[in-house]
Protein backbone atom coordinates (compact mmCIF):
# COMPACT_ATOMS: atom_id res chain seq x y z
CA UNK A 1 0.00 0.00 0.00
CA UNK A 2 0.79 3.34 -1.02
CA UNK A 3 1.26 5.99 1.77
CA UNK A 4 -1.75 7.74 0.71
CA UNK A 5 -3.86 4.84 0.83
CA UNK A 6 -2.84 3.81 4.44
CA UNK A 7 -3.62 7.39 5.36
CA UNK A 8 -7.09 6.81 3.42
CA UNK A 9 -7.85 3.96 5.50
CA UNK A 10 -6.40 5.03 8.83
CA UNK A 11 -8.86 8.36 8.11
CA UNK A 12 -11.92 5.96 7.45
CA UNK A 13 -11.34 4.09 10.19
CA UNK A 14 -10.92 7.01 12.86
CA UNK A 15 -14.08 8.44 11.67
CA UNK A 16 -15.74 4.90 11.78
CA UNK A 17 -14.41 4.33 15.55
CA UNK A 18 -14.44 7.65 16.43
CA UNK A 19 -10.82 7.89 17.32
CA UNK A 20 -8.80 10.70 17.64
CA UNK A 21 -5.32 10.45 16.68
CA UNK A 22 -2.27 12.01 18.85
CA UNK A 23 1.55 12.22 17.71
CA UNK A 24 4.53 13.40 19.32
CA UNK A 25 6.88 16.15 17.38
CA UNK A 26 9.60 13.56 17.51
CA UNK A 27 7.41 11.11 15.41
CA UNK A 28 8.05 10.40 11.81
CA UNK A 29 6.45 13.02 9.55
CA UNK A 30 4.19 11.01 7.58
CA UNK A 31 2.78 10.05 11.36
CA UNK A 32 2.71 13.80 12.63
CA UNK A 33 0.94 14.47 9.21
CA UNK A 34 -1.85 11.89 9.88
CA UNK A 35 -2.66 13.15 13.43
CA UNK A 36 -5.41 15.49 14.30
CA UNK A 37 -3.25 17.07 17.48
CA UNK A 38 1.04 17.04 17.40
CA UNK A 39 2.30 18.23 20.48
CA UNK A 40 4.87 17.35 23.53
CA UNK A 41 3.98 14.43 25.66
CA UNK A 42 1.59 16.37 28.46
CA UNK A 43 -0.15 18.60 26.40
CA UNK A 44 -1.30 16.25 24.17
CA UNK A 45 -2.33 13.61 27.01
CA UNK A 46 -4.38 16.49 28.58
CA UNK A 47 -5.77 17.51 25.27
CA UNK A 48 -6.90 13.99 25.25
CA UNK A 49 -8.29 14.08 28.83
CA UNK A 50 -10.45 17.31 27.00
CA UNK A 51 -11.46 15.66 23.80
CA UNK A 52 -14.44 14.00 23.43
CA UNK A 53 -13.51 10.81 21.26
CA UNK A 54 -13.47 7.78 23.82
CA UNK A 55 -10.95 6.24 21.57
CA UNK A 56 -7.31 7.87 21.57
CA UNK A 57 -4.50 6.45 19.24
CA UNK A 58 -1.14 7.22 21.15
CA UNK A 59 1.95 7.80 18.39
CA UNK A 60 4.57 7.93 21.19
CA UNK A 61 5.99 5.92 23.52
CA UNK A 62 5.00 3.63 26.76
CA UNK A 63 4.71 6.22 29.54
CA UNK A 64 3.24 9.33 27.33
CA UNK A 65 0.82 6.76 26.73
CA UNK A 66 0.07 5.63 30.09
CA UNK A 67 -0.02 9.45 31.11
CA UNK A 68 -2.90 9.46 28.65
CA UNK A 69 -4.87 6.53 30.72
CA UNK A 70 -3.70 7.95 33.91
CA UNK A 71 -5.97 11.27 32.97
CA UNK A 72 -8.80 9.59 30.84
CA UNK A 73 -9.20 6.37 33.06
CA UNK A 74 -12.75 5.82 30.75
CA UNK A 75 -11.19 5.97 27.36
CA UNK A 76 -9.48 3.45 25.57
CA UNK A 77 -5.83 4.08 24.67
CA UNK A 78 -4.17 2.85 22.66
CA UNK A 79 0.11 2.42 22.15
CA UNK A 80 0.64 1.83 18.32
CA UNK A 81 4.18 0.07 18.67
CA UNK A 82 3.96 -1.76 22.52
CA UNK A 83 7.83 -1.44 22.51
CA UNK A 84 8.48 2.01 22.13
CA UNK A 85 9.69 3.23 25.32
CA UNK A 86 11.82 5.43 26.91
CA UNK A 87 14.93 4.81 28.62
CA UNK A 88 15.25 7.44 30.86
CA UNK A 89 11.68 6.70 32.06
CA UNK A 90 12.91 2.89 32.61
CA UNK A 91 16.09 4.13 34.90
CA UNK A 92 13.97 4.90 38.08
CA UNK A 93 11.46 2.28 39.60
CA UNK A 94 9.48 2.90 42.35
CA UNK A 95 11.70 0.99 44.91
CA UNK A 96 14.26 4.13 43.87
CA UNK A 97 11.60 6.25 44.90
CA UNK A 98 11.10 4.33 48.10
CA UNK A 99 14.74 3.82 49.05
CA UNK A 100 15.50 7.42 48.25
CA UNK A 101 12.56 8.42 50.62
CA UNK A 102 13.56 6.71 53.50
CA UNK A 103 17.12 8.37 52.70
CA UNK A 104 15.55 11.85 52.57
CA UNK A 105 12.14 11.14 55.23
CA UNK A 106 11.64 15.43 54.74
CA UNK A 107 11.84 16.02 50.99
CA UNK A 108 9.44 16.54 48.19
CA UNK A 109 9.57 14.05 45.56
CA UNK A 110 8.94 15.52 42.04
CA UNK A 111 9.19 13.35 38.84
CA UNK A 112 9.20 14.67 35.68
CA UNK A 113 6.25 13.20 33.28
CA UNK A 114 8.70 11.09 31.30
CA UNK A 115 8.56 8.56 34.31
CA UNK A 116 7.64 5.32 34.78
CA UNK A 117 3.76 4.74 36.26
CA UNK A 118 5.19 3.17 39.39
CA UNK A 119 7.50 6.28 39.78
CA UNK A 120 4.21 8.56 39.49
CA UNK A 121 2.41 6.89 42.32
CA UNK A 122 5.10 7.76 44.71
CA UNK A 123 5.68 10.88 43.58
CA UNK A 124 4.44 14.11 45.59
CA UNK A 125 3.74 16.14 42.19
CA UNK A 126 4.85 15.85 38.30
CA UNK A 127 5.90 18.41 36.49
CA UNK A 128 7.04 19.21 32.97
CA UNK A 129 10.06 20.28 31.43
CA UNK A 130 8.33 23.53 30.71
CA UNK A 131 7.07 24.03 34.23
CA UNK A 132 9.80 22.26 36.60
CA UNK A 133 10.75 25.47 37.58
CA UNK A 134 7.52 26.93 39.05
CA UNK A 135 6.46 23.85 40.21
CA UNK A 136 9.45 23.21 42.63
CA UNK A 137 9.68 26.95 43.23
CA UNK A 138 5.92 26.57 44.70
CA UNK A 139 6.61 23.51 46.80
CA UNK A 140 6.47 24.93 50.89
CA UNK A 141 9.86 21.90 51.54
CA UNK A 142 13.64 23.07 51.10
CA UNK A 143 14.87 19.78 49.85
CA UNK A 144 13.41 18.51 46.96
CA UNK A 145 14.28 14.43 45.16
CA UNK A 146 14.00 15.12 41.23
CA UNK A 147 13.83 11.80 39.31
CA UNK A 148 14.97 10.68 36.59
CA UNK A 149 16.30 13.47 34.91
CA UNK A 150 19.35 14.79 36.32
CA UNK A 151 20.08 17.45 33.48
CA UNK A 152 16.68 18.61 34.03
CA UNK A 153 17.19 18.65 37.73
CA UNK A 154 20.51 20.59 37.73
CA UNK A 155 18.62 23.19 35.26
CA UNK A 156 15.97 23.53 37.90
CA UNK A 157 18.71 23.99 40.84
CA UNK A 158 20.34 26.58 38.51
CA UNK A 159 17.52 28.07 38.38
CA UNK A 160 16.25 27.92 42.19
CA UNK A 161 19.20 28.19 44.18
CA UNK A 162 17.42 28.32 47.39
CA UNK A 163 15.95 25.22 47.32
CA UNK A 164 18.05 21.69 47.90
CA UNK A 165 17.79 19.18 44.66
CA UNK A 166 18.52 15.84 44.99
CA UNK A 167 19.38 14.84 41.79
CA UNK A 168 18.58 10.58 40.79
CA UNK A 169 21.40 9.77 37.93
CA UNK A 170 19.07 9.45 35.30
CA UNK A 171 19.08 10.52 31.55
CA UNK A 172 17.47 10.85 28.16
CA UNK A 173 20.84 8.82 26.07
CA UNK A 174 20.03 10.89 23.14
CA UNK A 175 20.34 14.02 24.85
CA UNK A 176 23.03 13.00 27.22
CA UNK A 177 25.31 12.43 23.90
CA UNK A 178 25.42 15.51 22.91
CA UNK A 179 28.64 17.68 23.71
CA UNK A 180 30.03 20.83 23.54
CA UNK A 181 32.31 20.49 20.36
CA UNK A 182 29.36 19.46 18.84
CA UNK A 183 27.95 23.07 19.21
CA UNK A 184 30.83 24.59 18.32
CA UNK A 185 31.16 22.33 15.09
CA UNK A 186 27.33 23.26 14.49
CA UNK A 187 27.86 27.15 15.02
CA UNK A 188 31.11 27.15 12.38
CA UNK A 189 29.16 25.13 9.78
CA UNK A 190 25.99 27.28 10.31
CA UNK A 191 27.34 31.01 11.64
CA UNK A 192 24.80 33.45 12.58
CA UNK A 193 22.49 31.11 13.85
CA UNK A 194 20.27 31.16 17.44
CA UNK A 195 20.99 27.94 19.38
CA UNK A 196 17.73 26.50 20.99
CA UNK A 197 18.09 23.87 23.05
CA UNK A 198 16.37 21.19 25.62
CA UNK A 199 17.20 21.38 28.80
CA UNK A 200 17.32 17.81 28.61
CA UNK A 201 20.84 18.53 27.41
CA UNK A 202 23.61 18.35 29.55
CA UNK A 203 25.01 21.63 31.12
CA UNK A 204 27.97 22.25 28.95
CA UNK A 205 25.35 22.44 26.22
CA UNK A 206 23.19 24.18 28.05
CA UNK A 207 25.84 27.16 28.84
CA UNK A 208 26.22 27.93 25.02
CA UNK A 209 22.49 28.56 24.04
CA UNK A 210 20.36 31.36 22.88
CA UNK A 211 17.51 29.80 24.30
CA UNK A 212 16.46 26.75 26.75
CA UNK A 213 12.86 25.59 26.64
CA UNK A 214 10.58 22.85 26.50
CA UNK A 215 9.88 20.89 22.88
CA UNK A 216 7.14 23.55 22.49
CA UNK A 217 8.26 26.85 24.02
CA UNK A 218 11.06 25.66 21.50
CA UNK A 219 8.62 25.74 18.42
CA UNK A 220 6.49 29.15 20.06
CA UNK A 221 10.21 30.53 20.25
CA UNK A 222 11.22 30.05 16.45
CA UNK A 223 8.12 30.42 15.14
CA UNK A 224 7.47 33.92 16.69
CA UNK A 225 11.28 34.80 16.29
CA UNK A 226 12.25 37.64 13.21
CA UNK A 227 15.98 35.83 13.56
CA UNK A 228 15.81 33.61 9.90
CA UNK A 229 18.43 30.71 11.52
CA UNK A 230 18.64 28.12 14.02
CA UNK A 231 20.47 25.49 15.58
CA UNK A 232 17.96 23.25 17.61
CA UNK A 233 18.98 20.84 20.32
CA UNK A 234 16.62 18.12 20.86
CA UNK A 235 15.53 15.45 18.52
CA UNK A 236 14.97 16.03 15.16
CA UNK A 237 11.65 14.50 14.64
CA UNK A 238 10.81 18.50 15.30
CA UNK A 239 12.37 19.93 12.16
CA UNK A 240 9.53 18.60 10.32
CA UNK A 241 6.79 21.20 11.82
CA UNK A 242 9.01 23.58 12.68
CA UNK A 243 10.01 23.88 8.62
CA UNK A 244 6.22 23.56 8.07
CA UNK A 245 5.55 26.47 9.88
CA UNK A 246 8.69 28.83 9.13
CA UNK A 247 9.43 28.52 5.40
CA UNK A 248 11.79 31.36 4.98
CA UNK A 249 13.78 29.96 7.70
CA UNK A 250 16.99 27.57 7.97
CA UNK A 251 16.77 25.36 11.00
CA UNK A 252 18.84 22.69 11.19
CA UNK A 253 19.66 19.91 13.62
CA UNK A 254 22.35 20.62 16.43
CA UNK A 255 23.89 17.29 15.80
CA UNK A 256 22.45 14.10 12.85
CA UNK A 257 22.97 12.08 15.86
CA UNK A 258 19.89 13.77 17.22
CA UNK A 259 17.46 10.76 16.57
CA UNK A 260 15.49 8.59 19.06
CA UNK A 261 15.13 5.06 18.24
CA UNK A 262 12.01 4.52 19.88
CA UNK A 263 9.82 7.49 18.96
CA UNK A 264 10.65 6.45 15.21
CA UNK A 265 9.86 2.83 16.14
CA UNK A 266 6.06 3.76 14.89
CA UNK A 267 4.98 3.84 11.29
CA UNK A 268 1.94 4.34 9.63
CA UNK A 269 1.35 0.72 8.77
CA UNK A 270 1.26 0.57 13.05
CA UNK A 271 -1.50 3.14 13.56
CA UNK A 272 -3.53 1.60 10.91
CA UNK A 273 -3.16 -2.06 12.65
CA UNK A 274 -3.74 -0.45 15.75
CA UNK A 275 -6.96 1.01 14.33
CA UNK A 276 -7.99 -2.45 12.89
CA UNK A 277 -7.04 -4.63 15.53
CA UNK A 278 -7.19 -2.29 18.82
CA UNK A 279 -4.15 -3.93 20.13
CA UNK A 280 -1.95 -2.62 22.55
CA UNK A 281 -4.56 -0.95 25.01
CA UNK A 282 -3.31 0.01 27.86
CA UNK A 283 -4.32 -1.14 30.59
CA UNK A 284 -3.88 -0.02 34.77
CA UNK A 285 -5.18 -1.28 37.46
CA UNK A 286 -7.50 1.13 38.84
CA UNK A 287 -5.74 1.67 42.43
CA UNK A 288 -2.89 2.66 40.00
CA UNK A 289 -4.67 4.86 38.43
CA UNK A 290 -6.11 6.84 41.31
CA UNK A 291 -2.82 7.18 42.76
CA UNK A 292 -0.98 8.22 39.64
CA UNK A 293 -3.31 11.12 38.62
CA UNK A 294 -2.80 12.61 42.31
CA UNK A 295 0.60 14.00 41.26
CA UNK A 296 -0.73 14.92 37.98
CA UNK A 297 -3.72 17.24 39.09
CA UNK A 298 -1.79 19.07 41.34
CA UNK A 299 0.71 19.70 39.08
CA UNK A 300 -2.09 20.84 37.36
CA UNK A 301 -3.38 22.46 39.49
CA UNK A 302 -0.34 25.03 39.92
CA UNK A 303 0.00 25.61 36.39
Amino acid sequence: MSIQEIQQDITRLKQEKNAVILAHYYQVPEVQDVADHVGDSFALSKLAAELPQPLIVFCGVSFMAETAKILSPGKTVLLPVAEAGCPMADMATGKDVENLKKQHPDAAVVSYVNSSTDVKVLSDICCTSSNAVKIIRSLPRQKIIFLPDKNLGSYVAEKVPEKEIILYDGFCPVHEEVMAIDVKLAREEHPGSLLVVHPECNPEVRDEADYIGSTGQMISYINQSDHDKFIVGTEMGILHPLHVSNPGKKIVSLTSNFVCPNMKKTSLQNVLESLQQMKNRIELDETVLNKARTPLMRMLALS
